[in-house]
């Protein structure tokens, strides 16, 4: 092991400088590509929730809105009225029962 380790710094003794700032340029262009990728990925889900975010806000303003107008007496929007009956109708007996249809049972 020591001598191939000889033979590695012999090696490396003679390249030349230019080769050696080209493989340190090489390297660092790998890591820039891989931190580059990363970050795109990261902005990317940041934008996914920032939608997410914004479209909570919306709601909450239109229901801050509805709570603006219940403050001031204002129905609840997008509800049906509700059904008014006459006084008279208020005080008439109920209906009696439906007769059933069909057979009639044994005895």
């Amino acid at each position: 092991m020591n001598a191939l380790k000889r033979f590695w710094n012999w090696l490396l003794g003679k390249t030349t400088i230019d080769e050696q700032v080209v493989e340190a340029y090489q390297d660092g262009k790998k890591k820039v590509k891989v931190i580059t990728d990363e970050v795109k990925e990261r902005v990317k889900a940041v934008k996914e929730e920032l939608a997410d975010v914004k479209e909570a806000i919306e709601e909450v303003i239109d229901q801050a809105e509805d709570v603006v107008g219940a403050a001031a007496g204002k129905k609840r929007p997008g509800r049906k009225p509700a059904a008014k009956k006459s006084a008279a109708a208020k005080d008439a007996p109920a209906k009696p029962a439906a007769k059933k249809r069909g057979r009639p049972k044994k005895k």
